[in-house]
């Protein structure tokens, strides 16, 4: 389990955000235990497939959860051309000790084995834009909310006794999904997981790329044309906040992430970061 009081860069590169009492810890997807038709990116938030496939989409949570954390989820983009979507579960086997390539399905590839506990999610229930929760509650039960909806009973028996991790297979017409973190109601109030960076929509990559010059002239800024008080170049939105390795301080918190994730170099005189 995660410690309650420990340190996470779980915002950005220049952010530390200090886990508390009422924090569950940082949460992503895990980043070895993958299927052979997923790609991770944002940070490991963001699971999409990389082939027009309806299976080989299993990814598992980062960390083992607590019971009634729920683990909430974001339908990205979906296809018609499958029945079927997403599943949703938990596992007592831990993501690190799994051998690869993972089964091509979590039903009824993984559940007809010991330690692994998941049901489908009705495909209206995985509209693109649909946010979904899902849990196990004390009694073993996993219930999932759909866009704030009344509790789905999926699935009971789930083992309480060792740790578990959440699994979702991105199956059928569901193409990627977004971890949005996870939340927890405690008497008087609720635990989170570690706030996440903000979704790649937020960043203007048409705006970013203007400011990315052609390295086949010598027209390229030099550090004196990006003055320190200008906004963000990427959401154009935000103060520029984050010094680069090159010394260009023209990104903000949020934007820093994924453009090291996205471009992995300045957005300004594209030196390596």
């Amino acid at each position: 389990m995660v410690n309650a009081s420990h340190s996470c860069s779980a915002v950005g590169p220049h952010t530390s955000h200090r886990c508390g009492l009422t924090c569950l810890g940082p949460l992503t997807f895990h980043s070895q235990a993958v299927g052979s038709k997923v790609c991770l990116r944002e940070g490991g938030r963001l699971a999409e497939k990389t082939a027009h496939t309806f299976k080989n989409g299993l990814v598992f949570s980062s960390r083992s959860v607590k019971v009634n954390e729920r683990i909430r989820l974001r339908v990205e983009r979906n296809v018609l051309n499958w029945h079927g979507a997403l599943r949703v579960g938990f596992t007592t086997v831990s993501p690190a000790a799994r051998a690869w390539p993972l089964p091509c399905m979590a039903v009824p590839n993984l559940t007809s084995s010991p330690g692994h506990w998941a049901a489908p999610v009705h495909e209206s229930f995985c509209q693109a834009g649909s946010e979904l929760e899902f849990w196990v509650s004390r009694g073993g039960t996993v219930y999932l909310t759909v866009n704030n909806s009344r509790p789905h009973m999926l699935l009971e028996g789930v083992n309480l006794g060792e740790p578990l991790w959440a699994m979702i297979d991105i199956y059928g017409q569901t193409c990627s999904v977004y971890l949005l973190g996870s939340k927890k109601k405690e008497l008087f109030y609720t635990r989170r997981s570690c706030p996440a960076p903000k979704h790649l929509s937020s960043v203007n990559f048409n705006k970013l790329n203007s400011f990315i010059p052609d390295l086949s002239n010598d027209s390229f800024c030099s550090l004196d044309t990006a003055p320190a008080d200008e906004v963000c170049v990427a959401c154009m939105g935000e103060e520029a906040t984050v010094i680069l390795p090159c010394g260009h301080q023209c990104l903000c918190n949020y934007c820093a992430f994924t453009v090291m994730q996205q471009f992995g170099t300045c957005p300004l005189c594209r030196h390596n970061i």
